[in-house]
């Protein structure tokens, strides 16, 4: 069973990065220890995260709030009952509506075992959950992070991390997935804590896009 990020291992890893990289010490120094966040694994947080593709957390958030009160509780069950004209008239574009079904569908008929994403490995998990049109690797990635608390996952694709890390580090252009990936090369083992320390240099010097940013 894959071991959840723990306050003292998320502790012990900032001090190696800080130890191990100025750049990211100069975050911490600047701005404080980043904050662990942690989501409750399960449906609803693959379905606020769903929801939360392409679009401001702000806006995903006032969504997920309308679909809870239309559900009572967000789980499987209770998403399949809604129509689309149901979930159209929440804010739910067709395309997320149609992903939200395929993934309570996966749940509700055993082909996806949230329960047993904890006892996998990462690869393992994103494998899972990539198998569902409409989850691809950031969202994947995301949960692994925020819900499972891997302690080594970096989303490249996360703009966040993109533009966070071509700032830090002082790059000519912002990087794509592909550099991204190599820059986070640099904080193996502890690419979560490094992706916290990213987002949190972001949330601090992009005040007007605090909303935009997925924790």
């Amino acid at each position: 069973m894959a071991k959840p990020l723990t306050k003292s291992g998320y502790d012990r890893a900032i001090r190696a990065l800080v130890e191990r990289d100025d750049d990211l010490a100069k975050v911490v120094s600047d701005f404080g220890k980043p904050p662990r966040r942690i989501r409750d694994p399960g449906f609803a947080t693959l379905a606020l995260l769903i929801l939360e593709q392409q679009v401001s957390l702000a806006s995903a958030q006032a969504t997920y709030g309308r679909l809870e009160a239309s559900c009572g509780v967000v789980r499987p069950e209770s998403v399949l009952l809604l129509k689309d004209d149901d979930l159209k008239s929440i804010g739910v574009s067709r395309q997320k509506a149609r992903y939200l079904r395929l993934l309570a569908e996966a749940i509700n008929c055993g082909s996806l075992d949230l329960d047993g994403l904890g006892d996998l490995g990462d690869d393992a998990v994103r494998g899972q959950l990539t198998r569902i049109t409409g989850i691809g690797d950031w969202t994947a990635d995301i949960y692994l992070l925020s819900a499972l608390q891997r302690i080594d996952v970096w989303p490249t694709k996360d703009l966040a991390l993109q533009v966070a890390a071509h700032e830090i580090k002082g790059l000519d252009a912002r990087p794509d997935h592909i550099r991204l990936a190599k820059i986070g090369e640099l904080w193996r083992p502890y690419r979560t804590v490094a992706a916290r320390i990213l987002w949190h240099y972001y949330l601090n010097t992009k005040r007007f896009k605090r909303k935009d940013v997925t924790p």
